[in-house]
This record gives structure tokens, sequence and C-alpha cells, in this order.
């Protein structure tokens, strides 16, 4: 049994995937504590959860058939398994997860898309597909990064909550991409649109 936070069907909003449909699966529970977290509820102690079978998510993927899997968190690799990730792979799902890297994913689970979202220098993963960077300020060390060998490199203005610094971060993200054409600027687009 796993502990989620939620799971529903939405437009997939940030990265490479923006704008294609996808199932969530919300694992509850994080081994970080970031203070920007705009997931930071689901993974207080009382957060409501409810657990669940690897046979119930399954059949709730299934049922709204959607192929598409996002595995998001908190930190999903606190409690994904490879065989979550077999029994959904033979339902014929793409099977991506958002990680922050601080935990391996078994190359033997043959996870479709892994996104890594560092915010730390301890990276455990072998492979990561998609590096997504919050940005934050204008002081950042992106040369952190630099050994990290993605298929793709985003970078995202971080959601403070203010608008007018909001404003700042996407002119700063933004300009930072321009002269570093290897990073895309990535967007909370499902904030945008007002989806969950």
């Amino acid at each position: 049994m796993r502990e989620f936070s939620g799971k529903f069907g939405s437009i997939n909003g940030e990265g490479t995937h923006a704008g294609e449909l996808a199932v969530f699966l919300r694992f509850r529970g994080c081994n970080l504590n970031c203070g920007f977290c705009d997931t930071k509820w689901a993974n207080a102690a009382d957060a409501p959860a409810t657990e669940e079978s690897a046979e119930e998510l399954v059949e709730y993927v299934r049922q709204t058939g959607v192929q598409n899997v996002t595995l998001t968190g908190g930190e999903p690799l606190l409690q994904l398994t490879g065989s979550l990730v077999k029994k959904l792979h033979d339902e014929g799902r793409f099977v991506q997860i958002e990680t922050n890297g601080t935990l391996p994913a078994p190359e033997e689970w043959h996870i479709d898309w892994i996104t890594c979202s560092p915010k730390t220098d301890r990276i455990m993963l072998e492979r990561i597909d998609e590096l997504k960077v919050l940005y934050v300020n204008s002081s950042q060390d992106m040369s952190r990064y630099a050994a990290l060998t993605p298929r793709v490199r985003c970078l995202q203005p971080c959601d403070t909550g203010y608008a007018d610094r909001n404003r700042q971060l996407l002119r700063e993200a933004t300009d930072y991409c321009l002269s570093h054409p290897e990073w895309r600027l990535s967007l909370q687009t499902h904030k945008i649109i007002n989806i969950k």
C-alpha cells in the first residue's frame, strides 16, 4: 500500500510535456522541506491521504483512458516500486516521474521519462531526461548543473505568490534562456489557465 495525497486527470502544465493530457498520481511525503514548495500541503503529517494498492491505482488509470501517467509528490521515489511501473506499462501507459533526484530510480524499472527538479547538489539518478530547474534569483549558480547530461534543460521561474516578484523572475529567467540557448523556458501553464 502506498500513501497518496491526490490522483486526478488534467493537462500537464510544466516542462517538456506541457499541454499533454495526463493522469497525476501524487505520492504523499518528501525527504526535503523546501520553503518554496508549491505542494507543501501534501507533505504535512496531517495532510489528507489515501492508501492504495498498485492494482487500485492501475484500475483508476485504466478508467480515465489517459495514456500518460505522471508520478509526482512530494517525492515519489520514497514509495514507488518497480512493480507499479510494470503494471502501468502492461496497460500500455507512458510513465513519467518528477523527482528531486536525491533517490535512485533503478534503470530496470524502465521509467519512460525522468524529470529531475533538483533542490540540492546531491543527484542520485543514473539518467535524467529532463532537468527542470526552479529559477529563484539572479545570483543563482547555474554552473552547478553543467555536469548533468539531460536530454532537455528547462528553467522555470519560481512562483512566489507575489505578482511583481513573479514578473521579475519571469523576465530574468527569459533573459537567461535567451543568452543560454541550451535552456528552455518552462512556465506553469496550469496556473495560467487556472486548472489543477
